[in-house]
């Protein structure tokens, strides 16, 4: 039998050529096979970077994903590389490449990666917003009901989040992000990472909604404030110290005794737990 090849995910330019790794040259170069999100655009970055490419080049997107990943994992457990691209960043990450990754751990087949551009953490780094806790998003439902639902999730979030967004939806989104988690809630967006027209707007949420309003193009990230402590507390109904006998008394009646009710409110406020036992003294007094 063969030996088994191999999967390799690699990050791509955001935009400047100059940004390709030379492990991504060499892997362009030497793949037997290369997946990419766009064909077309594969073969200009290879064309940009001056290589020839020698493997078989096949599309890689969305629509395709599903039966392609099952022709690419055959192809890795025959004996070829396969060099996984997207258009821009890194393959899984709101891009094809994720059930690739999930059948080849399957079966047994090697992963790697050739890490690279992010305009994740390119967008974090330039948000002014406190990064040593954030999550990632990725785009928020078309729909203006399920996507107003996904923001009421995030109400609660004290991480900085991170959202990718198409240039016609993002006035659209900055609105709906506003009314869910607060007009002054701050934020940046980043828009056109590492090209020409580079450009990072910092604000509010109301501020850059009406600029959005005008009309915005090319490539998008949006990164978002987390929730403030009062913010978290609201949320969660326990705003005011009437709030926490409340939930003391409701988890009571759940059958929880009065000691641990305290405890599971204390925690959930973010309050140390004689704050939760004074109000609820003076609420049965």
């Amino acid at each position: 039998m063969d030996a088994v090849g191999r999967v390799v995910l690699a990050a791509t330019p955001l935009g400047n050529p100059g940004d390709a790794s030379a492990r991504l040259v060499a892997a362009l170069t030497e793949a037997d096979v290369i997946a990419a999100e766009d064909t077309r655009r594969g073969r200009r970055l290879a064309s940009d970077l001056g290589v020839t490419i020698s493997g078989r080049v096949v599309s890689f997107y969305d629509a395709v994903e599903r039966e392609r990943s099952e022709e690419l994992a055959d192809a890795a457990e025959a004996g070829s590389d396969v060099l996984v691209i997207t258009d821009a960043g890194m393959p899984a990450v709101s891009d094809p490449g994720f059930r690739l990754v999930s059948l080849a751990a399957a079966r047994g087949i090697p992963v790697t990666v050739l890490p690279g551009p992010s305009a994740v953490l390119a967008a974090l780094a330039l948000s002014a917003l406190p990064v040593d806790r954030f999550c990632f998003e990725g785009f928020l439902p078309r729909k203006a009901g399920e996507r107003r639902t996904r923001i009421e999730e995030l109400t609660a979030e004290p991480r900085t989040m991170v959202f990718f967004e198409a240039p016609h939806r993002l006035a659209a989104t900055l609105e709906a992000l506003a009314d869910g988690l607060g007009g002054d809630r701050p934020a940046a967006v980043c828009r056109e990472l590492t090209k020409t027209y580079e450009e990072v707007r910092r604000g509010t949420l109301t501020e850059l909604a009406a600029w959005a309003a005008g009309g915005v193009r090319g490539e998008i990230t949006v990164v978002v404030g987390g929730a403030s402590v009062d913010d978290v507390r609201e949320a969660r109904g326990l705003a005011t110290a009437d709030d926490w006998v409340t939930a003391v008394r409701e988890r009571e009646a759940s059958g929880l005794s009065r000691k641990e009710a305290i405890a599971e409110v204390a925690r959930a406020a973010g309050i140390p737990k004689r704050d939760v036992y004074d109000a609820v003294v003076k609420g049965t007094a």
